[in-house]
């Protein structure tokens, strides 16, 4: 070879070549031109043409020059990721781009990069399947958890990864697949995370063989059986996680061996027996095993271990005592125990290193006194041992806590003060002492506690008067202080509380009068002021007052009741109070005010007795017509041989006869509790929707509400009979006052001596239920993609929202549902059936205000305490609606569970990112879950266990026209008439 080719071999051989840099760059570069980011300080900053590839941020190259990673996790950075042209960087070793937003399908470029050792593409946006990953033979780390993947895992691929150190593929959206036994090959593991995976079946023993894992994860998915003794081999493990699953039997026997587990958790399982596999585990710093059926004592060696800072034992059925030097040793966080059977005294060190925060104990046998050590506990924030047998006073201490934001001591038998302490309280928002011997004044100072937002200090012994600085909690929602001693006055500056809707001052030796301020507060929805000894006139302000409960009974007012107060639901409420009276004739009666005319005693009394013998006369007149028609009826019944009255609510285009010729079996197109629906075309081609009510049954039927002249009960409705003809007349008087375009047009009402019909607009798509969960209507098949979905729930939201706040007096549904809001020829919603309906102050019959109205699933929890309730019990209803137009489930499910319902299933689902995008309806389109995300996260509001921290229906439609979905943009050319081109744009739809 000659000097001069020698001399060029050389060259090549110590400088790399110029061409392969320059390829290296311009992939780099076409990287950062894909991507971007939201930090004001970019990391693509130092990227540029002229600059060293090596010196780019987050580029790490050899010693010849080759970029071997790229890492870029935690940059905020959005875009698809160009991974056929990254894998072109033959070096390449790591790369790692996790926590950031990046979306798009990963391709299977991955399958160039073979070297690579280190592959982390986690908590990231992507969609679509995983790809093949059978090249990657030199992969030691592979992370791809929490990236909204789908489809089914290539488990395949893993077995030539044969030196995998670290698999990471949990929170994805993964085909259901039992445990992949191609896992159980890779030895080298000493991390594998799969929770939340999809994985389901039986643990297999052979992951006993991966005898090198130091953390092992199956959480959140569908596992079943036991848990294999050979877990016991796993001696490195530092961590195991295996809750919520659908484990059962005993903690194996070997659990003793893992001596290095620090984190343990198998809560919310169906594990049993007791807990003595643990009592070796010294090393725990976290256990966690609430919600399952666990018995037996709590090991006296857990009062031993020196790390243990977290133990959740709550719900089982554990008993005994908890060992006494339990958390005395680390710095204790919690302990949750609640729900068992556990007894003897609280350990009294918990919080000896002053960091503990929940202590948790209610709802079990603990006895003895509150330790006076927690009262020195700053850093506690819920204090909750309510339902147990304690004695003694609680620590002054506690009551000022200023970190605490509950105080739960009810159900016991403590006795003692609420101390001045607790205006040391800043962060206090509840505050629950009820149901035991507590005594003394209320201090002043709790109007210092400015995060109130509960008080209840029922059924104990507090006296002297109600501090006069209440009214300075402005966050105050609910006073509870019955039975008590309290004397005095009300204050009447808890007119200041504006948020307080729930007052309670029944059974004390209140005096004075009732303040009028209390009438000004905007969310008062129940008052009791009972057995006490107020005096004077009852404020004209309680009229402005929508209160599902008022009750001022056996107190020593006097006056005249207010009208508008004058109504069936308050008949009790005004009872042992011999001085009120009632200036006019209701239905309610009262002692006649004096009146004010000057016609003579004689006079008055010949006009008393006219009336009198008036309505005698009526009556009797009444019972013989009655009985005459009785008497005329014919054996053989039909419709058109009745009497009928038509009381017509716009004009009709239609006749009776029209109607009733219609009412025949094969126009039936729905049965409900209430009556049948028809379905009646007209000649001129309009059609109608009729109702069938019955008052009594059709003639001849046995299980009528009347046979032979017999009163009998409804056993599917829980009362008489009498109560059908009470749902007509609440319908029609609810439907005929109201005019909106989504709310079902009644036409008329016709009438008869047994029966009664409503015509309505007839609604061709039936049922939102129909449409989401049959897939039919009365126009057949319609898919109801994302926006239809919204127009529905927020045309029912507007139809809610006019009957609560646009009607001269506020309509409570009181069963909304899917299948109560039907659909138009265009998808427009209405909401139909009011024959639950109540207008708010006027209709508190009896049956209506002690009947369990609603839907099973739709109702709201406070049908459980009260059956009193206001337009919040609508809010969680059309919560539950909301709900399902999201997830596509319906509201009772089998996949939910023994007792749950949505409610409970989509709060069990928010904890992880892809849990909460998995609650979307696999129907609706991946780019449009975001949007669906906006309407769950409204439902999740509506449906608060509290009715007062539900919204409104008028706010509901203000968050629903927020959420309103992307409207994406079509831009185009088009020349006009002229021949002059113009940039034209109009929606187009996302698909």
């Amino acid at each position: 070879m000659s000097t001069a080719g020698l001399l060029c071999l050389l060259l090549c051989l110590l400088f790399p070549s110029s061409s392969s840099s320059a390829d290296e760059l311009e992939i780099l570069l076409n990287l950062a031109t894909a991507l971007q980011s939201s930090l004001s300080s970019s990391p693509f900053a130092s990227w540029t043409p002229d600059s060293p590839l090596c010196s780019f941020a987050g580029v790490t190259c050899n010693s010849n020059g080759s970029v071997i990673e790229i890492d870029l996790s935690s940059k905020h950075l959005s875009g698809e990721l160009p991974l056929d042209s990254i894998c072109q960087l033959r070096s390449l070793e790591k790369l790692a781009f996790g926590y950031n937003s990046l979306h798009g399908i990963l391709s299977n470029g991955l399958s160039g990069c073979t070297g690579l050792r280190y592959l982390d593409l986690a908590n990231n946006q992507f969609n679509g399947p995983v790809p093949d990953l059978s090249t990657l033979v030199e992969l030691r780390y592979l992370y791809l958890n929490n990236s909204v993947l789908s489809g089914t895992f290539p488990w395949g691929s893993l077995t030539a990864m044969t030196n995998l150190v670290t698999l990471s593929v949990g929170d994805n959206l993964f085909d259901s697949s039992p445990f992949p036994e191609q896992i159980l090959s890779l030895r080298h593991l000493n991390w594998l995370y799969m929770s939340n995976s999809s994985i389901g079946g039986e643990i297999p023993p052979a992951i006993g063989g991966l005898t090198e894992l130091i953390n092992l994860e199956l959480s959140d998915n569908t596992l079943t059986g036991e848990i294999p003794p050979e877990i016991g081999n796993l001696t490195n493990l530092w961590q195991l996680e295996l809750y919520n699953n659908s484990l059962t039997g005993r903690l194996p026997v070997g659990l003793r061996n893992l001596t290095k587990l620090e984190l343990f958790d198998a809560s919310m399982n169906n594990l049993n027996g007791d807990l003595s596999e643990l009592r070796f585990l010294t090393n725990l710093v976290s256990l966690q095993l609430f919600m399952n059926g666990f018995s037996g004592g709590v090991p006296a060696e857990f009062g031993e271990f020196r790390k243990l800072v977290n133990l959740s034992l709550y719900t089982n059925m554990l008993t005994g005592p908890l060992p006494q030097k339990l958390g005395s040793w680390a710095e204790f966080d919690f302990i949750d125990v609640s729900e068992n059977f556990l007894t003897g005294p609280i350990p009294p060190d918990m919080c000896k290193q002053g960091k503990m925060k929940e202590l948790l104990m209610l709802q079990n046998g603990f006895t003895g006194e509150i330790p006076a050590t927690y009262g020195d506990c700053k850093t506690l924030k819920r204090f909750r041992v309510s339902n147990n047998s304690l004695s003694g006073s609680v620590p002054g201490g506690i009551w000022g806590l200023p970190s605490l934001n509950i105080i739960d001591v009810a159900t016991n038998r403590l006795e003692g003060p609420i101390t001045a302490d607790i205006a040391n309280a800043r962060s206090l928002g509840q505050l629950f002492v009820s149901n035991n011997q507590l005594s003394g004044h209320l201090p002043h100072e709790i109007s210092m506690a400015g995060s109130l937002v509960a008080i209840d200090l029922s059924h104990n012994k507090f006296s002297g008067e109600i501090p006069s600085t209440m009214g300075e909690l402005k966050k105050l929602g609910s006073l509870n202080i019955d039975n008590n001693k309290f004397s005095g006055s009300i204050p009447d500056g808890l007119g200041s509380c504006t948020s307080l809707s729930d007052v309670n001052m029944a059974q004390n030796f209140l005096s004075g009068e009732i303040p009028p301020s209390i009438g000004s507060l905007p969310v008062m929805n129940s008052l009791n002021l009972s057995n006490n000894k107020l005096s004077g006139q009852i404020p004209s302000t309680l009229s402005s007052l929508r209160l599902s409960l008022l009750d001022l009974s056996h107190n020593l007012l006097t006056g005249p009741i207010p009208h508008s107060l004058l109504v069936e639901a308050y008949k009790g409420s005004f009872a042992g109070n011999p001085g009120l009276c009632s200036s006019e004739a209701v239905a309610i009666t009262f002692r006649r005010c004096p009146s004010t005319s000057h016609l003579s005693k004689n006079t008055r009394t010949f006009i008393i007795c006219l009336i009198v013998g008036i309505v005698f006369l009526m009556t009797l007149l009444g019972i013989f017509l009655y009985m005459h028609r009785k008497e005329e009826k014919r054996e053989n019944y039909s419709l058109k041989e009745e009497s009928w009255d038509v009381k017509s609510f716009s004009v009709l285009s239609f006749t009776e006869d029209e109607i009733l010729n219609s009412i025949k079996p094969e126009n039936l197109i729905g049965k409900g509790a209430s009556g049948n629906v028809y379905k009646v075309a007209l000649p001129n081609g309009k059609e109608l929707a009729v109702k069938h009510i019955w008052r009594s049954g059709p003639p001849g039927d046995r299980r009528s509400g009347y046979w032979k002249g017999r009163r009998m009960s409804s056993p599917m409705l829980g009362r008489s009979a009498y109560g059908k003809s009470r749902e007509f007349e609440s319908e029609v008087e609810t439907l005929s006052s109201i005019r909106h375009v989504n709310v079902v047009k009644l036409y008329c009402s016709i009438t008869s001596e047994d029966s009664s019909l409503l015509v309505y607009e007839y609604l061709p798509k039936g049922s939102l239920w129909d449409q989401l969960h049959m897939g039919v209507g009365g126009g057949g098949k319609t898919e109801l993609d994302w926006d239809a979905r919204y127009e529905v729930a927020l045309g029912a939201a507007k139809g809610l929202e006019y009957l609560h706040h646009g009607c001269e007096r506020p309509v409570i549904h009181r069963d909304v549902k899917s299948s109560n809001i039907l659909l138009d020829e265009f998808l427009k919603p209405r909401i139909a059936d009011f024959g639950l309906a109540k207008i708010v102050q006027t209709d508190g019959s009896k049956d209506s205000t002690h009947l369990i109205a609603g839907t099973h699933g739709y109702i709201a929890p406070e049908y459980g305490y009260s059956s009193k309730v206001n337009e919040k019990s609508d809010v969680y209803s059309f919560g539950v609606v909301l709900m399902e137009l999201v997830t596509g489930k319906r509201p009772i499910e089998p996949e939910f569970g023994e007792k749950n319902d949505i409610v409970n299933w989509v709060s069990s689902q928010l904890k992880t990112r892809a849990r909460v995008l998995g609650l979307v309806d696999s129907r609706i389109p991946d780019p449009l879950r975001e949007e669906a995300l906006k309407v769950l996260k409204i439902a999740i509001l509506c449906t608060a266990a509290l009715p007062a921290q539900r919204p409104t229906m008028r706010s509901v439609v203000q968050m629903l026209e927020g959420a309103e979905p992307c409207k994406f943009v079509r831009v185009f050319i088009e020349k006009d008439d002229s021949g002059k081109a113009a940039l034209v744009t109009e929606p187009a739809k996302l698909t």
